[in-house]
């Protein structure tokens, strides 16, 4: 089913819908008017004796230098092969597609003087499957994502190369084989295609989409640690988190609440326990996770504006009829925003490594045996994946550190202020997947706990959990060959089914 999307107007919710799928997307046809208007404006300053930034002169500090109209086409042409100069791994196909899309919402909003014909042929690779093959190093996040876009737009030239079947061609191979022809560039559609913010939008978007799958299943693992500890509900109480007011702290508590509701565990100690207050990473968990989720969702409010944004240089006013110089092209918010989602990753691993430490600590865990093995000392039980948990959270802790205070002056010190986007947002990639493997080591060893306290009985919803996590992973008793069993509970955090074989609603991303 071909998917439409407004400029201006699509949500969290259809991006992360599109990021997860192949499904061919085409813009509103209500934009068209409004594309082609300020593409006919362009056209004519092209021809024009007044000097128009990108239109008919140089580039950034090359600006002073005017263009003849005859070579505005090898203008646009030189543009982007000579910014063609991204560096090290490929971007993945799902990035990449998402980027692409992201370009579609930005063109789309009429602003940026690129013709239709620009705006089908993105279309149309989408739908095809022909995805060009992006570098991911290269930009500072200002002026545009200035490398990997420049390779998007090469391969629309024919140049470059892309993904179609699996195979990897030279850019006009795989348009041919598409069935797809190159487009020749006009004026200022090679600015229009690379100034913006999209190479690094989409890996913040990806980031924020993952880590918040992520949040939900730390959820899930952090209330069976809680009862694998045989820890108190008692902190969970609505009126606790009401009184403080922040969303994201009660959304959090009451997702533990119906997670937790009707444990046998929790009832055969709620009369006489000795302990009057569990540890912070169990009596904290709505104060920390609760702000990790208002951080992520403030990162998503900016990152929806940014999707629907136009972001290049210059930008044409239809309504005012003019075409000015602007700076939509800096990436600020996305990196602030990156900073932010790297922020709430790293916290909400931070205390489920915790919460991990605790189950496996005898002295700590309430009469767990040792490293939650039957047989300690022949056996070692989860002793070393605590040890990959405490490894992975110190690295997402490195990785924490903010980007966008990292400026450097560039191109000849025209560009003196850049944002580092692209690389506060490409890192929450490895990010994520650490804290989805610290997650998946809590879920082992909170299933186990829990297993150790039989007769008694967790809740509906987390048996529930524990039941689809046997269908990847058997009970561990005596040693065995661990890495397997670490990846398929990554797995399971991965693909986001932890909450919905609970039974209980992901708390929504923006509310």
């Amino acid at each position: 089913m071909t998917h439409i999307i407004t400029p201006g107007k699509t949500s969290l919710t259809q991006l992360e819908a599109l990021w997860r799928s192949d499904a061919p997307v085409r813009l509103d046809p209500a934009c068209h008017a409004a594309i082609t208007q300020a593409a006919a404006r362009i056209a004519a300053a092209a021809n024009s004796n007044t000097a128009v930034y990108g239109v008919n002169t140089g580039f950034g500090k090359l600006a002073s230098v005017k263009i003849a109209a005859k070579d505005t086409a090898t203008l646009q042409r030189n543009l982007i092969l000579s910014h063609c100069c991204g560096v090290g791994e490929p971007s993945t196909r799902a990035h990449s597609r998402l980027m692409m899309l992201l370009k579609l919402l930005s063109l789309g909003r009429g602003a940026s003087g690129a013709r239709m014909e620009l705006i089908t042929l993105l279309e149309e690779m989408l739908a095809r499957g022909v995805t060009p093959m992006i570098p991911v190093q290269g930009s500072v996040g200002a002026s545009g994502d200035l490398a990997p876009l420049a390779h998007m737009a090469a391969v629309m030239m024919g140049h470059g190369e892309a993904d179609y079947a699996g195979e990897t061609l030279p850019g006009c191979e795989a348009l041919r084989r598409a069935g797809l022809n190159p487009v020749e560039l006009e004026a200022k559609e090679g600015l229009a295609l690379i100034n913006g913010t999209q190479f690094s939008t989409a890996y913040a978007l990806a980031g924020l989409f993952d880590a918040w799958r992520a949040m939900g299943a730390a959820l899930v693992t952090s209330a069976m640690s809680t009862d694998a500890i045989m820890g108190s509900t008692a902190p969970l109480q609505p009126e606790i988190h009401e009184l403080r007011g922040h969303a994201g702290q009660i959304d959090a508590a009451a997702t533990l609440r119906a997670l937790l509701t009707g444990s046998e565990i929790r009832e055969s100690h709620r009369d006489g326990d000795s302990r009057v207050q569990d540890p912070y990473c169990i009596r904290c968990q709505p104060q920390v996770t609760g702000a990790a989720m208002d951080m992520l969702r403030m990162a998503g409010r900016t990152l929806q504006i940014e999707a629907n944004a136009a972001t290049d240089n210059p930008l044409v006013l239809s309504e005012a009829g003019l075409i000015v110089s602007g700076g939509n092209f800096h990436a600020e918010p996305v990196g602030f925003a990156a900073d932010m989602i790297a922020l709430a990753v790293a916290e909400i691993g931070a205390i489920a490594q915790r919460r991990i430490a605790l189950i496996v600590d005898p002295t700590l865990s309430f009469d767990l045996p040792p490293f939650l093995t039957p047989n300690p000392g022949l056996n070692s039980g989860l002793m070393i994946a605590e040890v990959t948990t405490a490894a992975l959270m110190s690295e997402n802790k490195h990785l924490a550190n903010p980007c966008v205070t990292d400026s450097t002056p560039t191109s000849a010190n025209q560009e003196d202020h850049v944002s580092m986007a692209a690389h506060g947002a490409v890192r929450l990639g490895r990010m994520v997947a650490n804290l989805e493997r610290i997650i998946g080591v809590e879920l082992l060893c909170a299933a186990r706990g829990i297993e150790f306290r039989e007769p008694l009985l967790t809740s509906v919803p987390l048996r529930a959990v524990i039941k689809h996590l046997r269908q990847s992973v058997a009970t561990l008793t005596d040693d065995r060959y661990m890495a397997p069993d670490l990846e398929a509970a990554a797995t399971l955090v991965l693909n986001g089914t932890l909450l919905k074989a609970a039974g209980v609603p992901m708390p929504e991303l923006l509310i």
